[in-house]
């Protein structure tokens, strides 16, 4: 069943066809059809719902917490069994550079989930706060932590592994069951997982259901659903406002992970060569279409013009290649409409009064599949809409600063808050710069902040809450104090 074209839906511990048929899950690269998908209706949604709340409300899986880690621990160890078909899978339907198929696209998201495991053993799920006599009365009190219920998990295309584990590993470690609704442009990355869970694992019926659909409404069913207790979504933040806005009429908790514009910062202590070349190499890798990646590169003034020469030398080495290809670090964009969509862009910052250092339009030689150039844009200033909105392809854009306060004020003037970087020469300067970036993580000197124990989330419109460490499990439970008379 899982070695063919098609996938299919995990739904109350079985593996069933979609109601409303199948759709193709296409190579970006090539265009090539890789197979179908099941294609999911709303009643297959439904049934998905209650069988998460049934798994919650009548059996003991939100209590068995020596359960659950072995049931995290049989799924990575089912995955990594699986690791070859899944890397050539997520090259294929992700257009991921095959590179970092052995970092953020599928490795350490897989082997991260034995860090959730862990915790379920080592987390402290209930606190002694001692005796008491709040209005006279002997009282002993503790603070208990448990599961929030049913979590509705909606997750985009561009890291679908990493976004996936990083919804299901701690929402499950925390007792939850999960509804998890993947985006349409990566069907097979989720589907794979649904299949793991039935065939390799004891998680029990219901548990876990994984949703695929070419229907974008059924992520609504879920933040509508009065069944469902929270909704995790990854994705923009113009959905992010819709998620928010569907959850209100339940009430129902929200975590939001959304969009960014991050900057990178160069101080004029800095080794400019290294910092822009490195620039480059983060802002373009898998084709920009990451919310954390630094895309505005903010640049001493005095040195703006040689900025600008290494940058675009260094995009221009870089290039656009074939995500099978171990040297690659820019594939392709996930879509045409993504791809025309960045060309809106470009078309926009050319009339904004920008100009290309390098770049600007569909790579040569790239007649299948679809393709941008790494491009680096100048001449525009801040409130420009390439410098102020997340395209999310291998776009640049360079601005000058007069100093550090400047270099901050401008990184700040974004509706945005995800990440950032800073280099400079003196590590307490550009620790310190890095502190007043209003964001959620920041890179100091090429520092990586990226792993299970960190949390990941961001600012103002980038988000509320955090993924990942034990921020981000905790996000999944509730607190309950209990008070006994004594």
């Amino acid at each position: 069943m899982s070695r063919t074209n098609d996938r299919l839906l995990l739904v109350d511990g079985r593996l069933v066809p979609g109601a409303g048929g199948a759709f193709e899950t296409i190579n970006p690269a090539t265009e090539e059809v890789l197979g179908t998908a099941a294609d999911a209706s709303a009643d297959d949604m439904d049934r998905a719902i209650a069988a998460a709340r049934r798994a919650f409300d009548e059996t003991g899986w939100a209590t068995d917490h020596a359960f659950r880690a072995r049931c995290l621990r049989q799924l990575r160890e089912g995955l990594r069994r699986r690791a070859d078909e899944l890397r050539e899978l997520t090259i294929k339907e992700v257009g991921a550079p095959r590179f970092l198929t052995f970092g953020a696209q599928l490795d350490a998201p897989v082997d991260d989930l034995a860090w959730f495991a862990d915790l379920v053993d080592d987390y402290g799920w209930e606190r002694d706060l001692g005796r008491a006599e709040p209005m006279g009365m002997p009282s002993h009190r503790r603070v208990v932590r448990e599961a929030v219920g049913v979590v509705g998990a909606i997750t985009p295309w561009n890291f679908p592994h990493q976004i996936n584990l990083a919804k299901l590993g701690p929402a499950l470690a925390a007792g939850n069951t999960v509804v998890l609704k993947p985006a349409p442009d990566t069907p097979w990355c989720a589907a794979v997982l649904g299949e793991v869970i039935a065939e390799e694992t004891d998680f029990p019926p219901g548990v876990v259901n994984v949703v695929t659909s070419s229907d974008h409404a059924l992520g609504a069913q879920l933040t509508q659903d009065p069944r469902v207790d929270l909704v995790s979504f990854t994705g923009s933040t113009a959905t992010g406002r819709n998620v928010m806005a569907s959850a209100a009429g339940t009430l129902k908790r929200v975590f939001l992970e959304l969009g960014g514009k991050s900057a990178f910062v160069v101080l004029d202590d800095a080794d400019l060569r290294a910092a822009c070349s490195y620039a480059a190499f983060a802002g373009i890798t898998h084709a920009g279409q990451g919310c954390a990646i630094t895309t505005r590169i903010l640049v001493p003034r005095e040195r703006h013009d040689e900025a600008v020469e290494i940058t675009a030398r260094a995009l221009a080495k870089l290039g656009a290649g074939d995500p099978q290809d171990d040297r690659t670090i820019c594939g392709p964009v996930i879509s045409a409409g993504q791809r025309e969509r960045i060309e809106g862009y470009l078309e926009q910052a050319v009339k904004d009064g920008g100009a290309f250092a390098c770049g600007g339009g569909r790579p040569e030689g790239r007649d299948r599949g679809f393709w941008i150039e790494p491009t680096l844009i100048t001449g525009l200033t801040n409130d420009s809409r390439a410098a102020r909105e997340e395209i999310f392809g291998p776009v640049l854009v360079i601005l000058p600063h007069d100093g550090d306060d400047d270099a901050v004020r401008i990184a700040n003037d974004s509706p945005y808050g995800l990440s950032g970087a800073v280099h400079g020469g003196d590590v307490e300067r550009a620790r310190g710069v890095a502190r007043r970036l209003r964001t959620g993580t920041v890179s100091v000197n090429g520092g990586v902040w990226y792993g299970a124990d960190v949390p990941f989330g961001g600012y103002k419109q980038s988000g509320i809450g955090r993924e990942m460490g034990v921020a981000g499990f905790e996000e999944y439970l509730e607190t309950k104090a209990i008070a006994e008379g004594v």
